[in-house]
């Protein structure tokens, strides 16, 4: 069960972050379980349109906000201006930015917060590529800096990749048959948009169910572009090592890749012992420096899908450095 602090601690206007570009999810959770405060510095390492900083500098902490994304750190830096006194921004994958905390002199961290959800700005613009509800480009890239695009998997990837791709970050069961079509499709003319792509996903895979055909495709293929799960497991092991004794780290999972990386890192560093069938007794975890503050994650409640149907699939899982006694 996570330990909240007191709600009196709560600034009263903790949920007026604005939502235009994105609204933050499991707000009043991140900033209870971070216990952001004065003197406190708080990495929010995908800080999106900065709904979830604005509400930890309200409560007087310090914030140094990251993204991979121009469009997201541009947003950012409006809605946060008033407190500029107490903000950075740095314009880096998540998983890199521990070499701006270096160079920076940034040595321990009292909060560290990873958003993994996609911004609403960047669902809804066409020209992202995200979304399978408007035509764009076939891009789906996080950052300027990734090269290659959605565009660029789908049309020169082989059709053993292709299915590899739909099969282990989407786990579309018709992978290996879309795989195929798409390969025949683009053998008479490149797919280029979202439309094009959502038109052969819907000629091999029938709709059944709210859930629409394209939905584990582009997934996937937005997972395969930006490395997301490699990125993740690099930034977690790199990020946790700054948080100091009471600091806390907290991630929001939007699917259950991701969010299994998160639920065993987060248990292999908070377990004093581990044990194998192989050993004669269990040994002494050298990787222990934590303690789980979720034993289970924490989902939106019923009043937040109601009004943000976005976070429906939200998990929140929270870990706490050991202080050291000596």
């Amino acid at each position: 069960m996570i330990s909240f602090i007191d709600e009196e601690y709560m600034p009263r206007d903790i949920e007026s972050t604005g939502a235009c570009f994105h609204r933050p999810v499991l707000l009043r959770e991140i900033v209870m379980a971070l216990q952001p405060g004065a003197g406190k510095i708080v990495l929010d390492a995908t800080v999106g349109g900065g709904g979830h900083s604005l509400a930890l500098l309200k409560a007087g902490a310090s914030v140094i906000a990251c993204d991979q994304d121009p469009e997201a750190l541009e947003e950012a830096s409006k809605r946060l201006a008033g407190y500029s006194n107490r903000t950075r921004f740095v314009e880096s994958n998540f998983a890199d930015v521990d070499e701006w905390l270096s160079g920076a002199g940034v040595e321990e961290l009292d909060g560290i917060l990873l958003d993994l959800g996609l911004s609403s700005h960047q669902i809804d613009t066409p020209s992202r590529g995200f979304s399978f509800l408007g035509n764009g480009p076939l891009d789906m890239r996080m950052g300027p800096h990734i090269q290659r695009t959605a565009a660029d998997l789908v049309n020169r990837s082989s059709q053993e990749e292709l299915a590899r791709i739909f099969f282990e970050f989407g786990e579309e069961p018709a992978g290996r048959r879309l795989a195929a079509h798409l390969v025949r499709v683009r053998g008479r003319a490149p797919i280029l948009t979202t439309s094009d792509l959502v038109k052969a996903v819907e000629s091999v895979i029938p709709k059944r169910g709210p859930k629409h055909p394209a939905t584990k495709v582009f997934q996937a293929l937005r997972i395969a572009v930006n490395d997301e799960l490699a990125v993740l497991e690099r930034a977690l092991r790199s990020l946790s090592v700054r948080v100091k004794g009471g600091g806390r780290m907290a991630v929001i999972a939007f699917h259950s890749l991701e969010d299994r990386i998160v639920k065993f890192f987060f248990r292999d560093i908070s377990q004093e012992w581990i044990d194998r069938p192989e050993w004669p007794q269990p040994q002494r975890n050298p990787a222990y420096a934590f303690r789980l503050i979720t034993a289970r994650p924490i989902e939106p409640s019923e009043e937040e899908v109601r009004q943000n149907s976005r976070a429906r699939s939200a998990k929140l899982r929270v870990v706490e450095r050991i202080r050291n006694e000596s």
